[in-house]
């Protein structure tokens, strides 16, 4: 289920019933409280890392952004897109495709690239309207690059794009079994030693860590891989990225590093 369902269930369910909005505090709190218990060398989240550690450049046009509900900040396309440029036909995975914003901005520096949801029959059958299930992949339906996928990544077989993948990216279901279960997958589709995947909302807004996927991320990773795990500055995401970076614990609120210029055309 995309981010933008369930919020959309959730709203709908908080009204009726208010005091579930306790419970969701709660579970997060609860996550919170595992993971500093069971790992207490990450209780304060993972380490972080610039966009200076990642590229050289110094601009990155983000094309298309609809500055719309239930997508990712322009920085989290901008990070996709910077890594995807790092090698020469890059291919892609991501789970999760809403508007397809995410995978247009990849599939303009990417080789190929492929993207999974839900099918429109499970979408219908969580009572979705027509509207909301015909604007998934508005923007990448028609590219030549991009193939669309239909399935529950609970239950898909991955089998035949396992091994082959330099760049995955994670923005599916944000419970912890779903992360747990898409963060197991993306190790699986991966190609190398230098392949790299993204989680979207590890953390609620650029800062503040996202427990429940936080631990989803961690428990979903190899032991042995989890020192390569980090947190992007000024975005919501995180990253396994198997290289040699400079990175630091950051904690809230954030004394802002980098100044970003934004221009927007349209």
């Amino acid at each position: 289920m995309s981010k933008i369902t369930k919020l959309i269930k959730g709203i709908g369910a908080l009204i009726k019933q208010p005091y579930l909005l306790n419970l969701i505090l709660e579970a997060s709190e609860y996550h919170q409280k595992i993971m500093q218990k069971k790992f207490p060398e990450i209780s304060k989240g993972l380490p972080q890392i610039s966009f200076l550690e990642l590229t050289d450049k110094k601009q990155i046009t983000v094309f298309p952004f609809a500055f719309l509900e239930g997508g990712s900040l322009s920085t989290d396309l901008g990070l996709l897109k910077i890594l995807a440029e790092k090698k020469t036909n890059t291919s892609y995975f991501e789970i999760g495709t809403w508007r397809g914003e995410s995978i247009a901005n990849v599939a303009s520096a990417a080789g190929k690239c492929f993207t999974l949801n839900l099918s429109e029959e499970e979408m219908k059958s969580m009572g979705l309207s027509k509207k909301y299930i015909d604007l998934h992949g508005f923007y990448s339906k028609n590219l030549s690059n991009v193939t669309h996928l239909a399935g529950n990544s609970l239950s898909f077989d991955f089998s035949a794009y396992q091994n082959k993948m330099d760049l995955v990216f994670i923005d599916g279901d944000h419970h912890y079994e779903s992360v747990l279960k898409d963060s197991k997958t993306a190790f699986s589709l991966l190609k190398d030693n230098s392949s790299v995947i993204v989680w979207h909302d590890y953390t609620n807004g650029p800062e503040t860590i996202r427990w429940e996927v936080f631990h989803g991320i961690w428990e979903g990773t190899p032991t042995e891989k989890r020192k390569y795990l980090y947190k992007v500055a000024n975005t919501q995401c995180a990253v396994y990225y198997p290289f040699p970076v400079e990175s630091k614990i950051s904690e809230y609120p954030k004394t802002p590093e980098i100044n970003f210029k934004v221009e927007m055309i349209f």
